[in-house]
């Protein structure tokens, strides 16, 4: 449906390093199914490199692969389904916890998240790396704020997303990120910023784009 980098992210290597022992992925992606509904798919998956744990084997060996996914009302951010499935996993008795991460459907993905996740699957009450990639996943529907407005305004014929901005949704947006890193800090000077109604800059990797392509940068960003 849609192409993205697929360059490796991570740092080099060290470079006394003698050999890989271990690598683990996520990869998390958001989709519109409607105006008012997302779905967020998630995977993890560990693997160790040819020929470590069976001597001679010229393949990488999987040990974990999960994958998690959940359908989100928008903008509530309710969750309304969810589905686990256990792809490669060290003990037969792995997947029997499964089922017990339907209690996700209810939960609304907002400040306390975490939280409750942690009550509900931490430890011995789920499976680690699914709850691992559960924590990595619920961030991506809170990004999907801005691009489930932007979806649905060149859905209707508006190129320029830019142009839906308005006084309410910038109250809306920074009540979502508020002190979910230092810089919405709620004392810090980006917020007061904002409540003293500077408008939002635009974001730095959509400026340099818009410069690469020779487009005009706008002077304020609903983001």
């Amino acid at each position: 449906m849609t192409s993205f980098a697929t360059d490796d992210i991570l740092p080099p290597p060290p470079p006394d390093a003698l050999e890989v022992l271990h690598d683990r992925e996520y990869r998390v992606r958001a989709y519109q199914l409607a105006v008012d509904r997302i779905a967020i798919h998630g995977a993890v998956r560990d693997q160790k490199p040819p020929g470590l744990y069976v001597p001679g084997d010229p393949d990488p060996l999987t040990i974990h692969h999960m994958q998690l996914g959940f359908e989100v009302e928008f903008p509530s951010l309710e969750i309304v389904a969810a589905h686990v499935a256990f792809e490669s996993h060290p003990n037969s008795v792995c997947p029997s916890i499964a089922d017990h991460y339907g209690e996700l459907v209810g939960l609304s993905i907002a400040r306390g998240f975490t939280h409750r996740v942690r009550e509900l699957f931490g430890g011995p009450r789920g499976c680690t790396h699914t709850t691992a990639l559960l924590q990595a996943m619920a961030p991506v529907a809170v990004q999907c704020f801005w691009s489930m407005r932007a979806a649905i305004a060149k859905q209707a014929g508006d190129d320029d997303p830019i142009a839906t901005r308005n006084r309410a949704s910038d109250d809306d947006q920074l009540a979502r990120v508020l002190n979910s890193c230092h810089v919405w800090d709620e004392h810090g000077q980006v917020v007061a910023d904002r409540r003293a109604g500077a408008p939002a800059t635009v974001p730095i990797p959509m400026r340099r784009r818009l410069e690469e392509l020779g487009r005009p940068v706008p002077t304020d960003f609903d983001g």
